[in-house]
């Protein structure tokens, strides 16, 4: 594995209001590990970037950061460093492939796994001095539903969830999606389906999905689109590079550019300055109530 320095660069004070627009933030999660959610995420942020817009990729899974190892790539630095070093974020970030930036989490580092109010008062603050310098921030987080989980997809505009047709990750994502939904609000999710090996096979496990999210959530959820199962994805990952950029042509590279041809195509032109802070803010002005998760009539029974 190639080590590789973090390159410093400059940023503002922490919590400083900036002077142009945030950056898109998606949280991209899937309730069970193993989905292959990281791979998802790196591939999808190569083709966003080759279109022009700055990428960071922020690796979320605190304490087992594994965007660095299926980039082939060991950070000096990482966010323990910013929590407990005093180094600033522009401080620990490192190019990934195309021209991505990565923010790295750092592996096996305990501490990382549950942070606290304040740690994650001042990780929203370290973000936003780097506001300006990225167009989109895909949020790599966890499996689960951790409060590390839960925090980063609630400070993020969108909810993406990453399934594969198998009931417990169905199940799984269903789980997180009702906690979003229940006691943070959140009421759309885009839903990509993960190595799709049949279309009708997907199309039939997206329904079971939604149907129970309607039902018992009352959320829109939204076909974000399919991956298909693919042998070159495999070749890719045991070599430590994107498919997107190892295999072109393959036909899971094709399904991700499309994919960030689709998701550019619908994001919003805007967003409020400072977005991570105020999330931030509703989230701690919450009644104590509020944070209780309501009952829900019913069980969902999703297809198998």
């Amino acid at each position: 594995m190639q080590t590789v320095g973090n390159a410093a660069r400059p940023i503002t004070s922490p919590c400083e209001p900036l002077a142009r627009t945030s950056p898109y933030v998606l949280a991209i999660s899937s309730g069970k590990g193993g989905v292959g959610k990281t791979n998802v995420v790196i591939n999808l942020a190569v083709e966003i970037q080759r279109r022009g817009l700055r990428v960071l990729v922020f690796d979320a899974d605190l304490g087992l950061s594994n965007v660095p190892i299926l980039l082939g790539l060991l950070p000096q630095y990482n966010l323990s460093h910013v929590l407990f070093g005093g180094m600033r974020m522009g401080e620990i970030l490192f190019p990934g492939p195309e021209g991505v930036t990565v923010l790295p989490a750092g592996f096996g580092v305990q501490e990382l796994a549950d942070l606290t109010e304040e740690q994650q008062l001042k990780l929203l603050c370290e973000t936003e001095a780097l506001e300006e310098d990225f167009d989109v921030v895909l949020i790599d987080t966890g499996a689960g539903i951790s409060p590390n989980v839960i925090f980063f997809n609630i400070v993020s505009h969108e909810n993406i969830m990453i399934v594969c047709p198998e009931p417990a990750s169905m199940s799984d994502a269903y789980v997180l999606m009702k906690i979003l939904a229940l006691r943070y609000q959140r009421k759309t999710f885009k839903v990509l389906m993960n190595s799709v090996k049949e279309e009708i096979e997907a199309a039939r496990v997206l329904d079971s999905i939604t149907q129970a999210c309607q039902r018992f959530l009352g959320v829109s959820v939204t076909h974000f689109g399919n991956i298909p199962y693919d042998q070159r994805i495999r070749e890719a990952v045991r070599s430590q590079k994107p498919v997107v950029e190892l295999y072109p042509d393959a036909a899971s590279s094709q399904s991700f550019s499309e994919l960030a041809a689709r998701l550019l195509g619908s994001m919003p032109e805007d967003f409020p300055v400072g977005s991570l802070q105020f999330f931030w803010k509703r989230l701690f002005t919450m009644e104590r109530s509020d944070w209780e998760e309501p009952p829900v009539p019913g069980r969902p029974t999703l297809v198998k």
